[in-house]
């Protein structure tokens, strides 16, 4: 559940009308219910609330400061991929025990960041990765804690640019691979074997992926006790999915009673890195008509582009169009494009709507996750405002770019001045 909805004709987030909002801040901008972060996070973490268990949110989802600060102060961790993301979780007052560094390519620099801050961990993706970790903790002096990250091989039924745990993705180690691996980590000095960690995939609709990877885990943990390694964590990831159209995907509550009854008998601590579940429906992009074309095909072009939401463009992803001010007469089918000089800059295909005019705010609706984090400059388009909501008051989360913003940190060099 959300707190977006229409109350006497216009779009409330919470207490507060959207289209005041949209007078104050200007179009397009990303808004964000705090009362729905809470509500998705308690939701998730309290369905594992007697299951030893740690929740990482996946800041890759939405690294906005406030959005990061909110999550940990309902004592949640947070997964991060880069170094950068680290520095917003660390700025945004994360505790380094409940941090998890995963990703596939790991740069010295950010190996060394994350060491010297106290990570809980690092999710190993390769061979020489974990050698260049133990290289790095040993010029520190200390010792890295590590999981090895396998891939399971298992198809999660979902998109393909979202599957990280089949065979041919670039994620993770080989289950083949993993025991031998295991053996040669255990033996270097400034490792310390933690756990084993899989992510099979994201916006996933259906349990037995999740439950059919735990199994492997376990009989991967189950060999490795047999060696004398033991294991303290399980991350088995995020990739619980969201409904956008007419996904079905389980409730976090049927998603953990599938994970504890299949993990029960094995006595460690779970770390789960939900992202699109808790922020996906928490956030809408709000965009302004600009124009209306009709003919042989519709458009309705508004100031929001694929720049400011890639999702459409790059996964046919389907997002929900509602008008702010509900609209009562006529629909046309039309497509609903941004700016961007590019075909494939659309909000929505051959979609029925209502008959906008110029000047009508559109919400596009489910846009929490992989909406800001995902934005770019292209077409030396300013990044837009974030704004979060709780109760009947609002708050500018992030400023809307500047030009000056644009050309930031450019130099024209001298011999080119004349």
């Amino acid at each position: 559940m959300h707190f977006f909805q229409h109350k006497e004709g216009r779009l409330y987030c919470e207490e507060v009308p959207v289209e005041d909002i949209a007078y104050q801040v200007g179009t397009p901008f990303y808004l964000y219910s705090y009362r729905t972060l809470v509500r998705h996070f308690r939701a998730f973490d309290g369905a594992f609330s007697k299951f030893p268990h740690l929740i990482c949110y996946s800041a890759k989802a939405n690294s906005n400061l406030a959005v990061l600060k909110t999550f940990i102060n309902l004592g949640g961790g947070v997964d991060v991929v880069s170094g950068g993301e680290l520095f917003r979780a660390l700025r945004a007052g994360a505790d380094p025990s409940k941090i998890v560094y995963s990703g596939v390519g790991k740069r010295e620099d950010e190996i060394n960041y994350a060491l010297q801050e106290g990570i809980l961990m690092f999710n190993v993706e390769s061979y020489q990765e974990f050698h260049l970790i133990n290289g790095i903790a040993s010029k520190l002096d200390t010792k890295a804690p590590i999981s090895l990250r396998i891939n399971p091989d298992i198809d999660p039924h979902t998109h393909p640019y979202v599957a990280t745990g089949i065979r041919q993705a670039k994620f993770g180690i080989y289950m083949d691979q993993a025991l031998e691996w295991y053996r040669e980590a255990k033996q270097l000095p400034h490792l310390t074997i933690k756990g084993i960690s899989c992510h099979i995939g994201s916006q996933l609709t259906e349990v037995g992926p999740f439950v059919e990877a735990l199994r492997r885990v376990k009989e991967l943990a189950l060999k490795l006790a047999q060696e004398g390694i033991e294991i303290e964590y399980i991350d088995l990831g995020g990739g619980l999915g969201i409904t956008y159209h007419q996904e079905e995907p389980p409730h976090p509550r049927e998603y953990a009673q599938a994970i504890i009854a299949e993990g029960r008998d094995l006595p460690c601590t779970y770390i789960f890195e939900p992202g699109r579940v808790i922020v996906g429906n928490a956030g809408i992009l709000v965009t302004r008509v600009l124009y209306t074309k009709e003919g042989e095909k519709n458009f309705v072009v508004v100031d929001a582009a694929m720049n400011d939401l890639v999702r459409p463009t790059l996964y046919g992803a389907y997002q929900q169009i509602v008008s702010v001010r509900e609209k009562e007469g006529d629909e046309m089918v039309a497509d609903m494009v941004g700016p961007i000089c590019e075909s494939g800059d659309f909000l929505a295909r051959d979609r029925l709507m209502p008959r906008f005019e110029p000047g009508d705010l559109v919400a596009v609706m489910s846009a929490g996750a992989y909406g800001f984090s995902m934005s770019s400059n292209y077409n030396s388009r300013p990044r837009v405002a974030e704004v979060l909501v709780k109760d009947g008051d609002f708050y500018l989360i992030r400023q809307r770019e500047s030009y000056e913003d644009l050309i930031r940190g450019e130099r024209i060099p001298t011999f080119l001045e004349g």
